[in-house]
């Protein structure tokens, strides 16, 4: 699988990968891909762009937000798409949707996932479809040769994350906490000993997001996860700063 191949490739050179979040459509799709330029100049390892959603339900107000303002200009499943496909042939590293399952299914399960695999995509992120109710969407993104990105809880028993791997490609997604995205996160020994049961369910790199704020919390995770993710603060920063205020922010994660 080239995610697969990708990542490892790129561990071997660095400590910890970070991936970025946007929001397709956000504040424009112009802007959006001003915002993608910006931080594949300043770095990011990979990305993962989500198609705007009503009912966000693992998102925090900012990313909420974002999804409300692009759906209101107009962003609709089509254009992001394609969107998707220009961003992820245009620039060198590996990119991901993210989509809850609404999306998908009433776009067309298989059509979606083609969609994905011919515009040059490596996986997406689906937070709310668990494996037993994804089988058919599985088996397409198997078929595609794209990474299903799963995700792990603090909840998750460490049967349920033996589990999940066997269903699971390219990472898995950890999250931070219980909640949303974009609250605080207390990097502890709490979060060490959670990130240390991962490392038990699965021989896959470990992401982890929700909370990711600042250097320190990227410096807590070196050696314990292999991917850091960074979404609402990236919006935070460009809503108050601007867009070439987000590359001198992720340099500053470095």
């Amino acid at each position: 699988m080239v995610l697969n191949s990708y990542l490892r490739s790129r561990l071997a050179e660095k400590e910890i990968l970070l991936m970025t979040h946007i929001v397709l459509g956000y504040p424009s799709f112009g802007a959006s891909l001003k915002i993608i330029e910006t931080m594949v100049d300043a770095g990011v390892d990979l990305m993962e762009l989500q198609i705007p959603f009503s009912e966000p339900t693992a998102d925090g107000p900012v990313i909420a937000q974002a999804n409300q303002s692009a759906l209101k200009d107009g962003a609709t499943v089509e254009e992001c798409l394609k969107f998707a496909e220009v961003a992820a042939r245009k620039f060198d590293i590996p990119f991901l949707i993210m989509s809850y399952y609404n999306i998908p299914f009433k776009y067309g399960l298989k059509r979606f996932i083609s969609v994905l695999s011919d515009g040059n995509l490596r996986g997406a992120i689906v937070p709310d479809i668990p494996p037993e109710e994804g089988r058919d969407y599985l088996a397409a993104m198997q078929q595609h040769d794209l990474a299903p990105i799963l995700i792990y809880s603090p909840t998750t028993s460490l049967e349920r994350m033996q589990y999940i791997d066997s269903f699971a490609a390219g990472f898995i997604y950890c999250v931070a906490r219980k909640g949303v995205t974009g609250q605080k996160t207390n990097f502890s020994n709490d979060l060490e000993a959670y990130l240390n049961k991962c490392r038990q369910g699965t021989n896959l790199p470990l992401a982890l997001g929700f909370g990711i704020k600042e250097k320190p919390d990227i410096d807590f995770l070196k050696g314990k996860a292999d991917i850091a993710v960074i979404g609402s603060q990236t919006i935070r920063v460009m809503e108050a700063a601007g867009i070439e205020a987000v590359g001198e922010f992720i340099r500053g994660l470095r």
